[in-house]
């Protein structure tokens, strides 16, 4: 496979997004499959896109033939498909946006930030996430406002689909990055943007394709799922799902990575992960819990990566 030449290779996530696994790429990069580096492998999938930071950085090495992507998230699917047809209007929407705001004290900003929220929310019902329109380029926009001026910059939306993180008093937020947004748009323009389930994917997986799981995370307590990001939960019953899921993939020839939390951190007795996926490898590694909603909780805890293939640590 031809190393990355384009210049999609600086294209980064265009959100915060709480769990990104910027902070795990390099142990991401470590347990490739080698099949991807000798250019036996083609394809790339990632059925819970997120903020795609891992997208992003496999495509900044390889050129894929094609990726496809996919969340049941409409409103980030929704954020996905206007940047790769309209990033120049959304580019300017947002700059309109920026000013505004900028332009105010703390005291206007935070006021600003609920009339844009209050707005986002009030237009919801009268969206329709299956055809393009002008209102969602606005509604792109405002997503990429409110992420980048909320409190720990989440993506938190409540069961009626609203978004409904309250303000961050940040001083100078990073709201429009024109550039990155255009280089986001050129690398969006070869791969496909699938909304729905995870298993909407499956027909674009085949042996030649690497695949990698990003599920909601399993909750390292009962007072730690405060991050919900679609309108519907992600629960025990949805995990095994997915590991049927996965070892359908994997009996299709695919490589497949998947990470999560590991609920050894709060529960050493806690076996969930390791008994469903106990015929496939596992491992932990450390990482830190950026976003918690106390403070004296964030810290080291460990991920855990699960692979279908042997595991490349060196």
């Amino acid at each position: 496979m031809a190393k990355q030449t384009k210049l999609v290779s600086a294209a980064r996530p265009f959100l915060k997004w709480a769990g990104g696994k910027t902070q795990l790429l390099n142990e991401f990069s470590r347990r490739l499959p080698k099949e991807l580096e000798k250019g036996q492998i083609t394809n790339y999938v990632e059925p819970f896109i997120g903020g795609g930071a891992f997208y992003f950085y496999l495509n900044q090495i390889f050129s894929f033939k094609k990726c496809s992507v996919c969340d049941i998230n409409e409103e980030l699917i929704l954020s996905y498909r206007v940047i790769r047809r309209a990033s120049e209007k959304l580019i300017a929407e947002l700059d309109s946006l920026q000013s505004d705001y900028l332009s105010r004290d703390e005291k206007k900003r935070e006021s600003f930030y609920y009339e844009v929220r209050d707005a986002f929310n009030q237009k919801l019902p009268g969206i329709n996430f299956n055809k393009f329109g002008s209102e969602w380029i606005e509604r792109t926009a405002q997503i990429i406002f409110l992420n980048r001026t909320c409190f720990n910059g989440l993506f938190r939306m409540n069961r009626k689909g609203e978004f409904n993180v309250p303000f961050g008093r940040y001083k100078n937020p990073e709201i429009l990055n024109e550039d990155n947004l255009r280089d986001v748009a050129t690398l969006l323009k070869t791969t496909r943007i699938l909304l729905g389930d995870f298993t909407r994917c499956r027909n674009h997986v085949d042996e030649q394709t690497f695949v990698y799981f990003d599920p909601p995370y399993r909750p390292l307590s009962t007072t730690s799922s405060f991050t919900s990001y679609s309108k519907g939960g992600f629960y025990d019953a949805d995990q095994v799902r997915l590991f049927d899921f996965f070892k359908e993939l994997d009996e299709k020839g695919a490589k497949v990575m998947l990470s999560n939390s590991d609920p050894k951190n709060e529960n050493p007795d806690d076996s969930f992960f390791d008994d469903l996926f106990s015929e496939y490898f596992i491992e932990r590694v450390p990482a830190r819990r950026l976003i918690n909603c106390n403070g004296a909780r964030r810290g080291d805890v460990n991920e855990l990566i699960i692979t279908n293939y042997r595991k490349k640590t060196s």
